[in-house]
């Protein structure tokens, strides 16, 4: 399992954008440097009325399949 931190924050209008078919992946860029695309829906569970705002923890496989996103902070 590999595993990447990383800080994201995005404004209600962002995340709206999710909401309207707009957009459908983010790219984040994890702490190592390394650039990572997961599916916005692993997001949602992290939105509030002020949109996204932490620090996360994606876990994934050695394949690179998504296995685990967590709020960290």
């Amino acid at each position: 399992m590999r595993q990447y931190y990383f800080n994201a924050y995005l404004t209600t209008e962002q995340c709206e954008a999710y909401y309207r078919g707009a957009v459908k992946y983010v790219v984040v860029t994890a702490d190592s440097g390394e650039r990572v695309q997961l599916q916005f829906h692993h997001l949602r569970p992290f939105i509030d009325s002020a949109g996204l705002r932490g620090r996360f923890r994606l876990s994934v496989s050695e394949q690179g399949a998504f296995q685990r996103l967590e709020k960290i902070n």
